[in-house]
């Protein structure tokens, strides 16, 4: 079902047209590595871990080129942040071993890093001065709001065109969106889209800074426009009834009494009474606690972005590997990943943290694993643990697997909230 998403993709393919049509496309497309030493250049960051201190201390003196309102700042069109990147794994195979997996396909926690700094490079291009040749901005990512999956497999030996431009901006946010294609018989074809959301910080990363507004220039950058405001609409909604803050409709409520029911035990059923204590598990099911994998990761200065904290893109692919290993370990074989949902940003994960993620499978259905990651960091000099992020993947598995239940109130509410997401991913393909 996830192939019937490549039927929607008329706007982003006629985006491409009118973005290439106005900028003649470079014949010497930038590569993945040539990204990353951009985004150092703009900001000034050092390549040597030693400098870096001083590096931010030079970072200061931008603060006086931050615009005091949004209005100061000249207002940019669609076609003006619009990027194509190539991932050569075709021409150059000396670079396929990073991109490798064991099923000889591409390491698609790889592609999720790519994707970052793509998306934050193309935010600096929209908010970059002609007269400036370091930005003031420190641009980082928010959320991925989705990234929609149409290809099962992604091949370790064709080349990978990134293409991506801002589509919606707000005061001191912007949304990025990007789509990977894959070369064919000569053609590219689509492999996935991504919708990010990036904000605007000042030199050192501390208060919001101002973003240069953007201009729909044709009816359908307008529809784009559109889009990524209605994005921002569905987040607030989804937040607002999270079941953290409301309790959970009435139709989820039978759903979780039904599952409960299911689970009590008729043996102990004597003069008509059942134990509530006494619970088993309904044949081919697993209970939810008993769907789970831990993961430790040492943070250290290699996975550092340019501001030296550690880089967003080495969390979501530690946060996929882990999800994948858990809907392999569950599923029993091996599971395809169809869509990445609703990860937050919500804390940066500073170099040398101990950082603790768990996944845990939380929604299944015929063959899908509903997996949420979820990332903290222990500061051992305080003994304090903080969540950084949470993580939403939907996998499919080869084969049907088994249900997996809900035991206490907690788990329950693990279970709807798996459920809501993966919902929502089915309505989008």
């Amino acid at each position: 079902s996830a192939c019937r998403l490549c039927i929607m993709r008329k706007l982003p393919s006629v985006l491409a047209r009118t973005l290439t049509s106005g900028t003649s496309a470079s014949p010497g497309l930038l590569d993945m590595s040539e990204v990353r030493s951009k985004l150092r250049d703009i900001v000034g960051a050092s390549t040597n871990w030693r400098d870096h201190v001083q590096a931010m201390q030079e970072r200061k003196a931008l603060h006086t080129l931050l615009a005091k309102r949004q209005e100061d700042l000249p207002p940019r069109r669609m076609k003006d942040s619009y990027l194509e990147v190539i991932l050569p794994l075709g021409s150059q195979p000396e670079i396929r071993e990073k991109y490798l997996n064991v099923h000889n396909s591409v390491r698609f926690g790889r592609i999720l890093e790519d994707l970052d700094s793509l998306g934050v490079l193309i935010c600096y291009t929209h908010t970059k001065q002609e007269t400036q040749q370091r930005s003031p901005l420190s641009i980082v990512t928010a959320l991925v709001d989705k990234i929609n999956l149409c290809q099962k497999i992604i091949h370790p030996d064709c080349d990978i065109k990134f293409t991506g431009s801002v589509s919606w901006v707000g005061k001191t946010s912007m949304e990025v969106r990007m789509h990977m294609l894959q070369l064919h018989d000569g053609d590219y074809s689509p492999v996935l889209d991504a919708t990010f959301v990036m904000v605007a910080r000042d030199p050192e990363n501390k208060r919001p800074a101002f973003v240069n507004p953007l201009v729909p220039e044709s009816p359908e950058e307008e529809e784009i426009f559109k889009q990524g405001e209605l994005n921002k609409l569905k987040r607030i909604e989804f937040s607002t009834a999270s079941l953290l803050k409301m309790a959970p409709t009435a139709e989820e409520r039978n759903i979780v009494h039904d599952i409960f029911l299911n689970t009590l035990d008729p043996r102990q059923e004597g003069e008509g009474t059942v134990s509530f204590r006494s619970r088993k598990l309904p044949p081919n099911s697993v209970w939810i606690e008993d769907a789970k994998l831990k993961g430790l990761e040492i943070c250290h200065p290699e996975e550092r972005n340019i501001f030296n904290r550690i880089f967003g893109g080495f969390l979501m692919r530690k946060a996929y590997e882990l999800g994948w290993a858990t809907a392999c370990s569950y599923g029993g074989s091996r599971p395809f990943i169809v869509s990445v949902d609703d990860i937050m940003f919500q804390k940066p994960v500073e170099v040398g943290s101990l950082l603790l993620l768990s996944g845990q499978v939380c929604y299944t259905e015929k063959k899908y694993i509903q997996i949420r990651v979820h990332s903290e960091v222990y500061n051992a000099n305080t003994r304090e643990h903080h969540t950084t992020n949470v993580f939403h993947f939907t996998f499919i598995s080869e084969n049907e697997v088994p249900q997996v239940v809900p035991k206490t109130y907690g788990e329950s509410m693990l279970y709807l909230d798996g459920k809501r997401h993966f919902a929502a991913v089915m309505k989008e393909i």
